[in-house]
């Protein structure tokens, strides 16, 4: 039994070397699945994706996920990425042991909530307002250069990481704290600011509502005082207030305590992602 890729139209081009194919997974000619596949610069330099591979329900159990996933790095070498990412839902049992199986490394998830019906109350002296203009100035120049951070560490050189992390804080607050359908918070204890959150509403599919939690940050100086938990409560109450169901956020692999955090709160993992440098 042979197993391979067969594509199912052309190779797409885009901006900036962007590359993306559908493929069915084949058996000796017989579509037993399909993947799709795409070298996406917004993911970090000569990185693929590897998107949707799904197998047949007949022809699980046999080794096509593995050989599939194989052929499509061969596939993502050929087109000159050097690195690998993708997506599987918790609920994914297979998926998630097989990439553990090919060496992925676990990256970071995505964490859901639902919403709660009554918002939740802050601990006793302790409240939250919108930013000021000159906390949100300071904020954003932080923010940017943390985000940019998280560019370089995905091989993105300093300059052209901090340019990639101005235009998405632009992209998204393009009216600054005043953007609609965005909340920026301040954490305040006797009057002084402690922290920020930052919450957006976004429509992840056609016809589906969800609040993100972009930025979360405790002062350094006020850090192990519980205000992480309070700003996330602060996060609730923003979404509670707009009438969207779901919270989301992500979590970096290997921070223990945000993730701790987050799992008393009852967030629970919707997506793990994965990268794997190609040889």
């Amino acid at each position: 039994m042979t197993t391979t890729l067969r594509p199912t139209g052309p190779l797409q081009r885009g901006a900036d070397g962007a590359m993306s194919r559908g493929y069915d997974v084949c058996v000796n000619g017989r579509p037993v699945g399909s993947v799709e596949l795409a070298r996406d610069p917004d993911a970090g330099p000569s990185t693929g994706v590897l998107r949707s591979l799904a197998i047949d329900e007949d022809d699980r159990g046999r080794g096509r996920g593995t050989v599939a996933a194989l052929a499509a790095e061969e596939v993502l070498r050929g087109w000159g990425c050097t690195r690998v990412v993708t997506a599987v839902p918790a609920e994914a049992t297979a998926a998630l042991r097989l990439a553990t199986a090919l060496w992925y490394a676990e990256t970071g998830r995505t964490l859901r909530k639902g919403v709660p019906h009554e918002p939740p109350a802050l601990p006793g002296g302790v409240s939250s307002r919108p930013l000021t203009d000159a906390e949100f100035a300071s904020w954003r120049v932080d923010a940017v250069e943390r985000y940019a951070r998280t560019w370089t560490e995905r091989g993105l050189p300093e300059d052209l990481a901090r340019a990639r992390s101005d235009a998405d804080h632009r992209e998204k607050l393009p009216d600054g704290p005043a953007t609609r359908g965005a909340w920026l918070r301040a954490l305040a204890v006797d009057g002084a600011a402690v922290g920020h959150v930052w919450v957006a509403e976004r429509t992840p599919l056609p016809g589906e509502r969800d609040a993100y939690v972009y930025d979360v940050c405790v002062a350094e100086a006020h850090r192990g005082q519980g205000y992480g938990r309070a700003l996330m409560l602060v996060a609730e109450q923003i979404a509670h207030a707009a009438g969207v169901p779901v919270l989301g956020l992500h979590v970096a692999a290997g921070n223990a305590p945000a993730a701790g955090l987050y799992a008393s709160l009852g967030y629970r993992p919707a997506l793990h992602h994965y990268a794997k440098v190609l040889l």
